[in-house]
């Protein structure tokens, strides 16, 4: 899971970030409460995970393990939460850290 988040980071963080004053515009933007609020009638999603962007954003990721359907969002201090990504097939991970130690 890890590894996933970190990869999912390095790919959507700059996308997120440049995107975020295009999303606000669309109306994929509104305060966090309506936005969890919204993904668990309509979607069933919790949250899975979060971290915090270099940029001081909340990145969490919302999902159902019932239906695998996925959600990114970013919230910024002191502004609304925007929709980064969405998507369908989630699955719960943990996987271990790779073997480093043994000769290539």
């Amino acid at each position: 899971m890890t590894k996933f988040l970190r990869l999912l980071g390095l790919v959507a963080l700059p996308v997120a970030l440049c995107a975020a004053p295009a999303l606000a515009q669309t109306g994929n933007c509104a305060d966090r409460q309506t936005v969890v609020t919204r993904l668990a009638e309509r979607w069933g999603e919790s949250r899975q995970s979060m971290g915090l962007a270099a940029n001081n954003a909340v990145i969490e990721v919302f999902a159902s393990l019932e239906t695998g359907t996925w959600t990114i969002t970013m919230t910024r201090p002191g502004g609304p939460t925007c929709l980064i990504a969405s998507g369908l097939h989630y699955q719960k991970l943990a996987e271990a850290l790779p073997n480093t130690d043994s000769p290539a």
